[in-house]
C-alpha cells in the first residue's frame, strides 16, 4: 500500500461524478439493493456541474419522451444521416419513456415549456431562458438535490472533494480506484466502478488533442468541471474511445469572453443557419444550414476559431431574430446585455467594421443571393442545405454582422460502451467491472452532423442501464 490510505471497502458500486448520470446510477443501485458511493470532486454542497447549469429540457432527438419508439428512431436517423438509429443511439429511443417515468417516480417535477415538441418536458421550477446564469433552486438543481437525498436514504453515500486518479485492476477486473481527498491519497474498492464525470471540455490538453488547436479560443458554455479524469483512467487500462472530435455547444458572440451576461443565452444559432458565415477573407467555409451545433464544431477546428462572423440583413434582424417563440430572442436581448451587432447601409462599409475585404464580402453575398434566387444552393462551395430551415437572402439594408465564437458545453465522445453501459476495450470486449454513463461516454451523439440527442436523457438512460447490469451480474 505504501502511503495510500485505505478507506471503507464495503461499497458495491463506486461512481465517479455527481451529476445527473452519477446520481441516477446511484439511486437505481439503491433500488436494486446495492450500496453505492458517489465520488464528486466539487466541494460545495451545490457543487457546479453541467446538469445543474442546464436548461432542464428532457428530450431525445428533439422528440418528447413519450413519443413512439419508431418516431424517435426516425428522428435519430434524420439527425445522424442514418448513422445513429442502427447503433447504440437506439437505446435512447427504447428507454425514453422508462427514463421519464423513473425521473417522475423519484421526485422530478415537469412543466410544458412551450408549443414545440422539444419543450414538452422541462424540469420545474423552470430556469428562465434569459442572459446570464440563474440556476439556484431551478428544476435541474432541485433534481440533483432530490436524487442525492433519495440515494442517501437508500444507504448510498456522496463524498465531495474527491478526485479520481487511477483505476485499480486485479486479475483483469476493475475493483476500485485511487483518488485524492483533502490533499491525501485514498483508495476505494468495490464490485464495479462507473465513470460519470461528464466529459473533458474543461481540460485544455484533451480539447487540443481531440477538438481544437486553440482551446483558449473556445468559450466554455457550461460548468467547465468535466476534465476527462475518467477518460484518462480508463484509457490507461486499455479502454476504447469513440467520437471524441465532437461536442455539444452553440454559437455565441465573441464578446462573451468579456461579458458574462451573454451566455448561456441568447445563442446566435438561428441567425447563423438562416444567413451566411464568413472568415477573415470574406469567404464562406461551412454549410450554414446544418445548424449551430455543427457550425460550432467546425469553427473549433480552425487554426484560429476567432475569425468567423455571421452576416445577415435587416429582414432577418427584425424578423427571425426577433421571434420570441423560443426565448430569449437575439433582438433585443443580445444588444440589451452589451453585445455588438455591426450595422451599415452597404456591405463594403459593414466589411470594414469586421475587418473583412469589402469586395470579397460583396462577391460572397452576391453568389449566395444568386444561388438562392436561382434554386442553385447545391452548387455553392461549400454547399448550402435548406432541409431544416430556409436560407434568407441578404438584400435589405441596413446590413448586419456579429463576430462569433464557438461555445462548448459538453463533449459528445468518450468511452466506448455497449448497450449495458459496460466500458469496452480496444478489441471491443467489456472491461470487467468498468462501466460509464452520461457525457463520459461516446457512440450515442456526434458523428458527421455533430448530432445532439439530449444530454440529460442520455445521462439517465445510460446510468440506469449501468446500475441494472451491475445488479444482474
Amino acid at each position: 500500500m505504501g502511503d495510500w490510505s485505505l478507506v471503507d471497502v464495503t461499497y458495491d458500486v463506486i461512481i465517479v461524478g455527481g451529476g445527473i448520470a452519477g446520481l441516477s446510477t446511484a439511486v437505481r443501485c439503491t433500488e436494486l439493493d446495492l450500496k453505492p458511493i458517489v465520488l464528486e470532486k466539487g466541494e460545495p454542497a451545490d457543487y457546479p456541474c453541467n446538469a445543474r447549469f442546464s436548461g432542464g429540457i428532457v428530450h431525445v432527438a428533439e422528440k418528447e419522451m413519450r413519443a413512439p419508439e419508431a418516431d424517435i428512431l426516425a428522428k435519430i436517423d434524420h439527425l445522424t444521416d442514418g448513422v445513429g438509429s442502427g447503433g447504440l443511439a437506439a437505446i435512447m429511443a427504447a428507454d425514453a419513456e422508462k427514463a421519464l417515468d423513473w425521473l417522475r417516480g423519484n421526485g422530478a417535477k415537469f412543466i410544458k415549456g412551450g408549443a414545440i415538441e422539444l419543450m414538452r418536458w422541462v424540469l420545474a421550477p423552470p430556469r428562465p431562458r434569459r442572459p446570464g446564469l440563474d440556476w439556484q433552486g431551478r428544476g435541474p438543481d432541485m433534481l440533483l438535490r432530490n436524487l442525492t437525498a433519495k440515494m442517501e436514504a437508500g444507504g448510498g453515500t456522496l463524498e465531495r472533494g474527491v478526485r479520481g486518479t487511477a483505476l485499480l485492476q486485479e486479475a483483469g477486473k476493475v475493483v476500485g480506484l485511487r483518488a485524492t481527498r483533502g490533499g491525501q491519497d485514498v483508495e476505494f474498492r468495490g464490485r464495479a466502478v462507473v465513470i460519470c464525470d461528464g466529459g473533458f471540455q474543461g481540460d485544455p490538453e484533451l480539447v487540443r488533442r481531440f477538438i481544437s488547436p486553440r482551446p483558449d479560443a473556445l468559450f466554455t458554455r457550461g460548468a467547465g468541471t468535466g476534465c476527462g479524469d475518467g477518460l484518462r483512467m480508463a484509457e490507461a487500462l486499455g479502454a476504447q474511445l469513440v467520437g471524441t472530435d465532437r461536442f455539444y455547444g452553440h454559437l455565441l458572440g465573441r464578446e462573451t469572453f468579456d461579458n458574462e451576461k451573454l451566455w448561456p443565452y441568447p445563442t446566435i444559432d438561428a441567425i447563423a443557419r438562416a444567413s451566411i458565415l464568413v472568415d477573415g477573407a470574406g469567404n464562406r467555409l461551412f454549410d450554414e444550414g446544418r445548424g449551430g451545433i455543427y457550425l460550432a464544431n467546425e469553427i473549433a477546428k480552425l487554426d484560429d476559431p476567432l475569425t468567423i462572423s455571421v452576416v445577415f440583413d435587416d429582414a432577418v434582424w427584425n424578423g427571425l431574430a426577433a421571434d420570441n417563440r423560443y426565448p430569449p430572442c437575439m433582438n433585443p436581448a443580445f444588444v440589451n446585455e452589451g453585445g455588438t451587432v455591426y450595422e451599415a447601409d452597404s456591405l463594403e462599409a459593414l466589411a470594414a467594421q469586421i475587418n473583412v475585404p469589402g469586395e470579397a464580402l460583396a462577391m460572397t453575398v452576391a453568389a449566395f443571393n444568386n444561388a438562392l434566387e436561382g434554386g442553385a444552393l447545391a452548387g455553392l462551395d461549400p454547399i448550402r442545405t435548406t432541409d431544416v430551415v430556409p436560407a434568407h437572402p441578404i438584400k435589405t439594408p441596413p446590413f448586419h454582422a456579429i463576430e462569433l465564437c464557438a461555445g462548448i458545453t459538453y463533449t459528445m465522445g468518450g468511452l466506448t460502451i455497449d448497450a449495458q453501459s459496460r466500458a469496452l476495450d480496444t478489441a471491443g470486449a467489456p472491461i470487467a467491472g468498468l462501466y460509464a454513463a452520461g457525457s463520459a461516454t461516446g457512440g450515442i451523439e456526434g458523428g458527421p452532423n455533430a448530432a445532439y440527442l439530449g444530454g440529460l436523457s442520455k445521462a439517465v438512460i445510460t446510468g440506469l442501464r449501468a446500475a441494472e447490469c451491475i445488479a444482474e451480474s
